[in-house]
């Protein structure tokens, strides 16, 4: 893979991990999802 993608990726995955970390307990029920859940969602960004 390339650095570029690499570097691309890395960052939408702390993106991710961020903007869903900011999320209330409650906001994250009401979309299905768990604090546990979150690292899951983001690295699937960085595959």
């Amino acid at each position: 893979m390339n650095p570029i993608r690499i570097a691309k990726n890395w960052m939408s995955y702390r993106r991710t991990m961020n903007e869903l970390g900011n999320l209330s307990n409650h906001t994250l029920s009401d979309i299905g999802l768990t604090r546990h859940d979150i690292r899951d969602i983001a690295s699937r960004s960085f595959r």
